[in-house]
């Protein structure tokens, strides 16, 4: 089967959306066939989640049904809620006595003075979202740019989104990943076109523009969005190999390493960082080197994902809105 360089070239799993472009922001949810093996970490300063306590090595819970990324800052974590429920439906979650609980960490990210129309009065629209999102769930193709989490994602210098990308390791294991790139830092070099994640670029998944030939003191200076706006880059790597959950706390570590790679700062007092990890358990590792080269690939698709996020995000329809790459430098 063709590799799409999405998150779906694993099997086993579905991706889904909800955008609510008046609104300024959405929901993106990946759902497991089979409760997957998860873990995850959060470096940033300020985060917010649900049920991430669980995904600690030494925490008894193994797996999860699904996992959230959502705009809204806190008031996004009820999308969860509507994730969850659209589980109950299926008859999913795990088995407590005779009550079954649907495993759904999420994590958020700051959307909330990006233009769109948040006056949504007693109840925020999270939860519907959520219930969105995990219907339209599906295999195959899905949209990247400013849609589901990345509806409303923005960075230091051009408009943030939604990044996938994928990969494969000498052995067949496929390394994917999902991110909503909405750092405090700049995912482009200075004032210029260019990627940080260049070096890691495959097809010119991102524009092909490489580094610059030159950096100058302006390229590296600090750009970012202020000193109290929140920001917050939220993300998932999956494989389709099996890992113990200590392992899969180790892949999102070094995923974290590919945000870094993409993002300057990342990890800020203000962001919230946090990624996630998961294993659907299809391939066995075969060599002691195959989980060596997992979370290398690990590091290289999230700093891909991050880049593609960006290159892939449309201006929302505000007058104020914060332009786009495409809007900047007109590549097509």
């Amino acid at each position: 089967m063709q590799r799409l360089n999405l998150l779906s070239d694993i099997a086993g799993l579905a991706v889904g959306h909800a955008t609510d472009l008046a609104l300024g922001s959405g929901v993106s949810v990946i759902v497991f066939d089979e409760p997957a093996i998860a873990s995850g970490t959060v470096l940033g300063g300020a985060p917010g989640g649900r049920d991430t306590a669980l995904l600690d090595p030494a925490m008894t819970v193994q797996r999860v049904d699904a996992l959230v990324l959502s705009g809204g800052s806190a008031f996004g974590l009820d999308a969860a809620g509507g994730v969850q429920a659209g589980l109950r439906e299926k008859g999913r979650g795990l088995a407590v006595g005779a009550a079954r609980v649907p495993i759904v960490p999420q994590a958020i990210l700051m959307d909330l003075l990006n233009g769109g129309n948040k006056d949504w009065g007693l109840h925020s629209p999270y939860r519907d979202l959520g219930y969105q999102a995990f219907t339209a769930a599906e295999k195959g193709g899905f949209a990247l740019g400013s849609v589901g989490a990345g509806t409303g994602a923005t960075t230091a210098t051009v408009k943030g989104g939604l990044g996938s990308a994928s990969d494969v390791t000498r052995n067949g294991h496929i390394v994917a990943a999902l991110v909503a790139v909405n750092a405090m830092g700049s995912a482009t070099v200075g004032d210029t076109p260019h990627f940080w994640a260049a070096p890691f670029e495959q097809q010119a998944e991102f524009g092909g523009l490489g580094l610059p030939q030159k950096f100058s003191s302006g390229h590296l200076a600090l750009r970012a969005k202020g000193v109290t706006l929140t920001a917050t880059t939220i993300g998932a790597i999956v494989t389709d190999a099996v890992l113990t959950k200590a392992e899969a706390h180790r892949l999102s570590l070094l995923a974290h390493d590919g945000l870094a790679r993409a993002v300057l700062p990342a990890h800020l007092a203000a962001d919230g960082d946090t990624i996630f990890a998961a294993a659907t358990g299809e391939k066995p590792q075969r060599e002691p080197t195959d989980f060596m080269e997992i979370c290398h690939l690990a590091t290289q698709t999230m700093a891909r994902a991050v880049a593609r996020g960006v290159y892939e995000a449309t201006r929302l329809p505000y007058a104020d809105a914060q332009a786009a790459w495409r809007d900047i430098f007109r590549l097509q």
